[in-house]
């Protein structure tokens, strides 16, 4: 959905899920380098980019569990 158009003249009522933006998540799953406790995200979102930045992340020893989608647990790294 690129965007809503609201027409005045009633309340307006209900939830709209977004979902998490790919140009946020990408350096924030990064950002599980600069820590050695564990890290949990929701809101990522499922896309190819997203799945190469997990593989790279568990290449250089960072492990990476999906815990529900889209959650994603990321932890226990530090670099040296």
């Amino acid at each position: 959905m690129d965007k809503i158009l609201i027409q005045g003249g009633r309340r307006l009522e209900g939830e709209v899920a977004v979902s998490g933006s790919k140009n946020a998540a990408l350096p924030i799953l990064i950002s599980a380098l600069l820590t050695a406790e564990p890290c949990y995200y929701q809101g990522i979102p499922d896309l190819v980019d997203i799945h190469t930045a997990l593989k790279l992340l568990s290449g250089l020893g960072v492990r990476v569990k999906k815990e529900g989608d889209p959650a994603v647990a990321v932890g226990q790294f530090m670099l040296q």
